[in-house]
């Protein structure tokens, strides 16, 4: 698990191997059982998750109780709720396991620390945003400028195999589709 974090780091910024031992004594790995939540609505986040194994789901929930999938983040990606970590406020988001994880947790201190002492620090912190913005942005993109179809293709290019770790009605939320449309655009295929 620290080789892959230590790769995913090192494939964004260079750091020395002090950095980086350094980083990671303040770093943790932690193990989540499927369906289990990392992040939940209305707590402040205080953490930044790595993904060694496993994949999970970022879900909102409307007035009406009704859960949406807005993002799916499977190995060697970093997830939170970026936006309100940023912000130091209460999420919305519900980060959750779909299956059993192991992630390295980056808390608050931890990435501060990276800022403030690793030469690339910043960097680092600049470029996993960078990389979620452009990821979110593409995503509202896509949902208004695309047909269902080519939401469904450009999903099955960005998450290889999802079908085969992702319930469909939580695959139909995340492209705004209901379920029986979803079988439709499987069958046409």
């Amino acid at each position: 698990m620290w080789d892959r974090f230590k790769a995913a780091i090192l494939e964004l910024i260079k750091a020395e191997d002090e950095e980086l031992e350094e980083l990671f004594s303040k770093c943790y790995s932690q193990t989540f059982q499927k369906y289990e939540p990392l992040s939940l609505p209305g707590k402040i986040p205080q953490d930044v998750f790595f993904i060694a194994k496993g994949i999970l789901r970022v879900i909102v929930t409307d007035s009406k109780g009704t859960e949406h999938t807005v993002h799916f983040a499977t190995e060697n990606q970093f997830v939170a709720d970026y936006s309100s970590f940023l912000l130091n406020q209460p999420g919305i988001y519900t980060l959750q396991a779909l299956e059993p994880m192991e992630v390295v947790v980056m808390p608050r201190k931890a990435i501060n620390w990276g800022y403030e002492h690793m030469k690339e620090g910043d960097k680092f912190g600049r470029k996993v945003a960078e990389f979620y913005f452009v990821y979110q942005d593409n995503r509202v993109k896509n949902t208004y400028s695309r047909t269902a179809k080519e939401r469904y293709e450009m999903m099955e290019s960005i998450f290889p195999q999802i079908h085969q770790r992702v319930p469909q009605h939580m695959i139909a939320s995340y492209l705004g589709i209901t379920p029986v449309h979803l079988s439709r655009l499987k069958k046409e295929r």
